[in-house]
């Protein structure tokens, strides 16, 4: 069960780090980065972002280049939630494909 807190928080970092990742990727043509949740630990020390990625073949590369540079997402986030966290909890990144499965199924029973 999550808490009222926790809820807030992973609605205060998912806007943010969406919004640092639309910014990163108008630098990019042709790549599109949502971050579809947020889930934050009971203690706040860790969040886990589940990002959606088009095109999906780019995928596994976007996501290495995002994992390689964490720590400046984070040090990023920090400077814009400064006054609302005291502690930015440490990231983790998982990709979500929910929307590739969905996709499949759709191809599965068209035929």
């Amino acid at each position: 069960m999550e808490s009222t807190r926790q809820a807030k928080i992973s609605r205060l970092l998912q806007k943010e780090l969406s919004e640092i990742f639309r910014r990163e990727t108008a630098k990019t043509h042709g790549v599109i980065v949502s971050v579809s949740a947020v889930r934050v630990s009971p203690d706040l020390s860790i969040a886990k972002a589940y990002l959606s990625i088009f095109p999906s073949e780019k995928a596994m590369e976007v996501m290495e280049n995002i994992e390689a540079s964490r720590q400046t997402v984070r040090y990023e986030l920090a400077q814009i939630v400064r006054h609302q966290l005291r502690k930015v909890p440490e990231l983790q990144f998982y990709l979500d494909d929910s929307l590739d499965y969905i996709e499949n199924i759709d191809s599965l029973l068209s035929k």
